[in-house]
């Protein structure tokens, strides 16, 4: 149940002729098969009864490191090996690429930042929400950027968890926004606390397709360019069931939810599926600035914000949060179902996770400091 691949940076001459033609996906192979079992064996270890399989890619320019591991079972009852470019729900992690959207629409001029929502949803949309005790028409774009526009969450509702476990409910967007009035309270005014709002994501995803006139995922697509950056397993679920098996099985208490139906969680608080090597190229192209066409648009991005109610658990900021990882500052997006990306600026690195059951300890994944630990003792640099 072990598939890994190391990539060692070949000499200089060769990856500049290399790269005018390729994408941050490319691999080279390493025949220095110890180093493959050193990081193996880390993968290794995370695995216990209830996480049956688990997912990791390494890209670390400054480390000469590029690196696909896998280890455990994508379906646990089928005893199906998981395999290194498998791709699966990243759930949350959707945010970035949405946020990324949004600052390129607002590259090219298509809004404002501070253009109030209601300029773009629809009117059935802004009447729910003004019958919701909201007011729509001071909620602007940065504000359900940052989470700060005051709306609660609609998955906090009994009608939520219910219909979440019967497996195959269609979802709507309309309806999703109807059940946060219907069964949520407005959080407080806009702009003065950050409280997470997949709900404000799913607005921004409306905003983008009547923005583009394409359907979210498209346009997701096109505006980030992810094709031509190598990204090309990153796209959002068909909502007919996958049959090509490339998709893993994801969990939730011993739960097999590959046949949830993917609505429950899309429309822009979730919907892409990706692989861990498309995750870390993806932080890679953002943080070396081939996402947006300006540099100063990752400085907004990534801009803090400052609220009355003092500071906030989570430092986030546009579609990503900052934390501090072994010491080391660090930009990084969770997801519901175990999938975690993060990048290190000080040492130029992405590790993207996929636990197929979420880990239970709180905080991040916990192979992530492993994992920088090994790649601080074996000193990849000397390779």
């Amino acid at each position: 149940m072990k598939h890994n691949y190391l990539i060692i940076k070949p000499p200089l001459i060769i990856v500049i002729s290399v790269l005018l033609c390729i994408s941050c996906n490319t691999t080279f192979y390493s025949k220095k098969s110890i180093y493959n079992s050193e990081l193996q064996s880390v993968l290794d270890s995370e695995l216990i009864e209830n996480i049956p399989g688990i997912l990791v890619n390494i890209t670390s320019t400054d480390n000469n490191i590029s690196w696909n591991g896998a280890s455990g079972f994508s379906d646990k009852d089928k005893k199906a090996k998981l395999l290194p470019n498998q791709t699966f729900r990243i759930a949350s992690v959707t945010k970035t690429f949405v946020a990324a959207t949004i600052l390129r629409l607002w590259e090219d001029k298509k809004l404002s930042l501070d253009d109030p929502i209601t300029k773009y949803i629809s009117e059935e949309h802004n009447d729910i929400l003004k019958n919701g005790g909201y007011n729509p028409d001071k909620i602007y774009i940065r504000h359900l950027l940052t989470h700060s526009s005051g709306l609660s969450e609609h998955t906090n509702s009994d009608k939520y968890k219910i219909e979440f476990m019967r497996t195959r409910h269609v979802w709507t967007r309309t309806e999703q926004i109807n059940d946060l009035v219907t069964y949520t309270k407005p959080i407080g005014a806009i702009n003065e606390q950050f409280s997470y709002s997949d709900t404000g994501y799913i607005l921004l995803g409306e905003i983008i397709e009547k923005i583009t006139g394409k359907s979210m995922g498209d346009a997701i697509l096109e505006q980030l360019q992810l094709k031509k950056l190598g990204i090309k397993d990153t796209y959002m679920e068909d909502f007919k069931v996958d049959s090509t098996g490339r998709r893993i099985h994801q969990y939730i208490e011993n739960v097999d939810t590959y046949y949830f139906h993917p609505s429950f969680d899309y429309y822009g608080g979730g919907g892409l599926l990706s692989t861990t090597s498309d995750l870390s190229c993806f932080y890679q192209s953002l943080f070396h600035h081939k996402i947006f066409h300006n540099r100063a648009t990752l400085d907004t991005m990534l801009a803090p914000i400052k609220y009355k109610t003092g500071q906030q658990a989570m430092d986030y900021r546009m579609g990503i949060w900052k934390i501090e990882v072994d010491g080391m500052t660090a930009y990084t997006h969770s997801g519901f179902w175990g999938t975690q990306v993060v990048y290190i600026p000080e040492i130029n690195t992405a590790i993207s996770v996929n636990y197929n059951q979420r880990w239970t300890k709180k905080g991040i994944a916990p192979i992530i400091p492993k994992i920088l630990l090994k790649i601080k003792k074996k000193n990849y640099k000397k390779l």
